[in-house]
């Protein structure tokens, strides 16, 4: 029977795990979720960004790893690319394949866990796409180094990895701002940091039916997400800010690194 409510023990602030996804993405959150997102308002947000990219190096197969209810696989496909769609959550891919059915798409959906990506996987892509802040749900750098180690051999050569993160350096610096302009466009959500420190942000999510849900993060700065995937092995790594080239620091929402594989 699977959890009915988020379970965080008598001290939220302590769990600081990354498996612990696995209890805070309980179906009614999931149910919630796309009120958060707002489709039509995130694909007018983000306009053809990944798309171009995506068309620039070539891609013609994407491997969407941690897909969510299915936004990203299923505006690829509308625009003519092949989608392989995998998360660590069965309710939250069941969600995506009913999101999928409304807009006309069959997913192809794999259940398994990023850290042995490939064990699952029996092709390589031309991209893999790791989009929604979701790399920040691990917890220790060995999770983190071994699932951009699954990435990067998930890819062929020449293929690009994107990989996107919360403005993390604003949020520990004080300067948290959500303009509810990029990503998560639903004007109905109230969605802040309720708790920061170097090892964790926990964000609070209240919905317009008053339903209040949490995520615990590691709040991972954007150099040392550059350096890790420089580590690993990737090259000419370009960090965009809310889809643009030239930014100020503390100013996106999100950022958004695009990674080669030479």
């Amino acid at each position: 029977m699977e959890n009915c409510k988020q379970d965080y023990g008598v001290n939220p602030i302590a769990v600081r795990k990354t498996s612990h996804y696995k209890l805070e993405y309980i179906p009614d959150f999931i149910e919630h979720w796309d009120e958060l997102i707002d489709w039509e308002a995130r694909k007018q947000s983000e306009g053809h960004f990944f798309i171009d990219i995506l068309k620039a190096h070539g891609v013609r197969r994407v491997l969407d790893v941690a897909t969510g209810t299915g936004f990203h696989s299923v505006n690829l496909m509308q625009a003519g690319f092949e989608v392989v769609s995998v998360d660590g959550s069965t309710a939250m891919l069941a969600k995506a394949d009913d999101n999928a059915h409304h807009y006309g798409v069959d997913l192809q959906t794999i259940h398994t866990d990023w850290r042995c990506l490939n064990r699952d996987l029996h092709e390589k892509f031309d991209a893999v796409i790791c989009l929604g802040n979701s790399f920040t749900h691990l917890f220790t750098e060995p999770d983190r180094y071994k699932v951009l180690i699954e990435f990067y051999a998930a890819l062929r050569h020449n293929g690009i990895l994107i990989l996107d993160q919360r403005n993390y350096d604003a949020i520990l610096d004080g300067h948290y701002t959500s303009r509810h302009t990029y990503y998560y466009c639903g004007e109905t959500v109230s969605v802040g940091p309720e708790y920061v420190d170097e090892g964790l942000a926990r964000f609070r999510y209240e919905f317009s039916d008053q339903s209040v849900f949490h995520l615990n993060m590691y709040p991972l700065r954007k150099t040392y997400v550059r350096k890790l995937l420089k580590e690993v092995g990737f090259k000419q790594i370009k960090t965009y800010g809310d889809f643009k080239e030239v930014f100020f620091p503390e100013a996106p929402d999100f950022f958004i690194h695009v990674a080669e594989k030479l």
